[in-house]
């Protein structure tokens, strides 16, 4: 962390420059270098151990998504939406799970997956390509499976700063695993 420390930002907006801060001391609290970044391939670790097909990895920019991650003092701290990029080998998923609190964005960077929506009885799948952007709402349903041969690189918005962990339906098996709080 540059000059100005963590509990200098806590009672300001984190995009208000603290009195009596540089600029450019400021500006450094506000990016968030990907060579500074780590994929962190524990943060759903759970499921993974459960099988190896929900084997991903994300890569915290803004906030701490909702994958169970409740500190990352490498990211920047988010105001209104979180904000991540998710590694999806190929074969492999992200399992049917909600989102009752908030709108989830996926935004493909790379490779090619099938989403699938599930609502009131109904189920859709569309496949999103690179550049592809897909916007799920709260309530809905929502699982991905890599369907290309290489990884699925996406970016993941969440909209709001502190989203709850989302749930799964009550007949998968993930529903009954207790995850070790990150």
């Amino acid at each position: 962390m540059s000059a100005l420390e963590a509990d200098d930002r806590e009672d300001l907006p984190t995009w208000q420059k603290p009195e009596g801060s540089s600029l450019a001391d400021w500006a450094e609290t506000r990016v968030a270098r990907f060579e500074e970044r780590t994929y962190d391939w524990d943060a759903l670790k759970f499921q993974a151990d459960y099988d190896p097909k929900y084997r991903r990895a994300q890569m915290r920019y803004m906030g701490t998504g909702a994958a169970g991650v409740t500190s990352d003092v490498n990211t920047i701290p988010s105001e209104h939406f979180t904000f991540s990029t998710m590694v999806l080998p190929s074969g492999c998923e992200g399992p049917m799970h909600v989102h009752d609190d908030v709108e989830e964005v996926f935004f493909m960077l790379r490779g090619k997956i099938k989403l699938t929506l599930e609502h009131n009885g109904e189920t859709v799948d569309t496949i999103l390509n690179e550049r592809d952007l897909f916007s799920v709402p709260p309530r809905i349903y929502r699982g991905l499976l890599n369907i290309g041969q290489e990884e699925a690189l996406m970016c993941v918005m969440l909209g709001t700063p502190k989203p709850q962990i989302p749930t799964y339906p009550a007949d998968h098996p993930l529903a009954k695993i207790k995850r070790n709080p990150g």
